[in-house]
């Protein structure tokens, strides 16, 4: 292998290593609607480097959010492995929505559908299987209300993503309160209206 070789591949991979940092940070901050060509403008390469790694947004949306989604598996994993349901039911819910609330676009990411993004989907309904099972834990136990769906830690997400404040840590604070006040209603035996099957919307 020529030494023109290897530093052309070097190049590519300092390129998409790069552009995958860039895109983070942006999707975390600024949600999902970013531009691919604005994320190539801050990494600095041009639009065609950018699509040779990552051919469609919804490529780089997946890889992009590769250690979030290991991380909600493990998260609910951790749930599972509690020896009380109750209480690894509620330390993921609260560790989720934490997660959540400190990264726009993949809050969005998860509750959204993205047709072309199939490994993204895979990964994503593995968590959502796995919480199915925390729920059904934390139901026999008596203290999880009796018509509690999924959809509803799905609407709990989604209105976990509107918090706004001014640093991490108060976004932090914010999650963690509102996963309490979220956590209380699930025990709570006064009837609820019926459940909304909200389907995952389309971004």
């Amino acid at each position: 292998m020529t030494t023109e070789v290897i530093a052309q591949r070097s190049d590519a991979r300092d390129n998409r290593a790069r552009i995958l940092a860039i895109a983070r940070a942006s999707f975390a901050a600024e949600g999902i609607d970013v531009p691919l060509r604005e994320i190539a403008r801050r990494a600095a390469v041009g639009p065609a480097t950018l699509y040779r790694h990552f051919p469609t947004k919804e490529a780089l949306l997946t890889e992009a959010f590769a250690d979030q989604l290991a991380s909600c598996a493990a998260i609910v994993e951790e749930g599972l492995a509690a020896d009380d349901p109750w209480r690894g039911f509620s330390v993921a819910i609260e560790k989720l929505m934490v997660m959540h609330a400190l990264d726009r676009g993949f809050a969005r990411a998860f509750t959204s559908q993205l047709p072309r993004a199939e490994d993204f989907t895979v990964q994503r309904d593995t968590s959502l299987r796995l919480m199915a099972g925390l729920v059904r834990r934390a139901k026999a136990t008596g203290v999880l209300r009796g018509d509690f769906v999924i959809e509803d830690i799905s609407l709990a997400l989604m209105a976990n993503e509107g918090i706004r404040a001014e640093t991490p840590e108060m976004r932090v604070a914010a999650s963690r309160r509102f996963a309490a006040l979220m956590l209380q209603s699930f025990q709570a035996e006064a009837p609820l209206p019926p459940a909304v099957r909200l389907p995952l919307t389309r971004s």
